[in-house]
């Protein structure tokens, strides 16, 4: 696996606060070797890591700004581009 999906549904009020969660301490220290971004929409945070030191998970953000704990799904990249590989 070399890109993870990691999905956060911050509490009513809180989007804010997780955002700068897994800005600061989230997505802290996973390093070059990997690209990082992140999404947000509706009070939900989406993180996308790819790189073949891509973690399988992120850490759990405190119970408190969250509805329920994350979702996480580790992928594997199939193209590098829009066009489909030859099946």
């Amino acid at each position: 696996m070399d890109t993870l999906m990691w999905e956060a549904k911050a509490r009513s009020g809180l989007g804010g606060e997780l955002l700068e969660w897994v800005l600061t301490q989230g997505v802290a220290g996973l390093g070059e070797s990997v690209r990082t971004e992140v999404f947000t929409a509706s009070g939900r945070v989406v993180v996308i890591v790819v790189g073949h030191d891509a973690p399988r998970t992120l850490p759990d953000p405190p119970e408190d700004l969250v509805e329920r704990p994350p979702h996480a799904w580790p992928f594997t990249r199939i193209t590098t581009s829009a066009s489909y590989p030859n099946v």
